[in-house]
């Protein structure tokens, strides 16, 4: 694992991937990798029409089709091209050394999963292109690319802003556990308070858990307030980020006990939407 890549493709929410994924390969010291796909639902890379019906035997037709589609086809790669140019030039101006760009002509879960093993970090916005006309609603191919990837993920948020602060939902749960070791041993949020919040009952073994989790961040250096919280799971979280200020929220895609009901399913959309903050998952 050694990339930060980052996925752009056009929509509003591409210049935030940018500098978040810009601010990730620095902090990391990461080479960054710009990643732009064709879908190949939408931009077939060789159409078939024989088969329509009423045009078997209009030829001159079919070919004219053929032609607009091919066009279609390259006015597309040359867009991405494009976008994939400004995205490594803004990089740079972010201080990035040499930013490179992929294009590629498929599925985007599919080139991720070939990609997986030189992904250390994969960013992307909460909005696809397609989104970007349904106001704060979460783009198609997000949930797919969570419930499939198996490194962390970074969802962005429309509008950069650098995190001075971070707040992991921790349940106590292996997941959540590699999660605060992961934080602890990465540059990523070196030096930033990390706040754990847990939302449940405060016993005994949830303070046990979270001594520990404290404890681990503080070995590393890290300023590690820690809280057990009642109430909804969304409700709670949203509530301590704003009156903390928290930056970036840090949770598993999966867990355990009532953030794992939060989370699996449409709920994982439900958090990303709510959280108004990048969110970072960790499988």
């Amino acid at each position: 694992m050694t990339n930060v890549t980052a996925c752009i493709d056009g929509s509003s929410a591409s210049p935030a991937v940018c500098d978040y994924a810009a601010w990730a390969s620095l902090r990391m010291e990461a080479p960054l990798v710009f990643l732009h796909v064709l879908d190949k639902s939408e931009y077939p890379a060789q159409s078939n029409l024989s088969g329509n019906i009423g045009l078997g035997s209009r030829e001159a037709l079919l070919e004219e089709l053929a032609e607009l589609d091919e066009k279609r086809g390259k006015l597309a790669l040359e867009q991405g091209r494009v976008m994939l140019e400004a995205a490594r030039d803004r990089a740079i101006e972010d201080g990035v050394a040499d930013p490179a760009t992929r294009q590629r002509h498929g599925d985007l879960v599919e080139t991720l999963i070939e990609m997986e093993e030189e992904i250390r970090l994969l960013v992307i916005g909460k909005q696809g292109r397609a989104g970007d006309s349904l106001g704060e609603h979460i783009g198609s191919h997000l949930e797919n690319v969570v419930r499939t990837m198996h490194r962390p993920i970074l969802v962005t948020t429309p509008i950069f802003q650098e995190p001075r602060s971070v707040m992991i939902a921790f349940d106590g749960s292996a997941t959540t556990r590699k999660g605060v070791e992961m934080v602890a041993s990465s540059p990523l949020f070196r030096g930033l308070p990390c706040h754990l919040v847990m939302v449940g009952a405060a016993t005994d073994d949830a303070y046990t858990q979270l001594d520990w989790a404290c404890q681990t961040l503080e070995a590393e250096g890290f300023e590690a307030p820690f809280t057990i919280l009642a109430g909804e799971v969304e409700t709670v979280l949203c509530e301590y980020r704003k009156e903390h200020d928290i930056d970036m929220l840090i949770m598993g895609a999966y867990g355990h006990s009532r953030i794992r009901q939060f989370l699996v399913g449409s709920t994982t959309t439900s958090v990303v939407h709510s959280a108004n903050v990048p969110v970072l998952l960790l499988r």
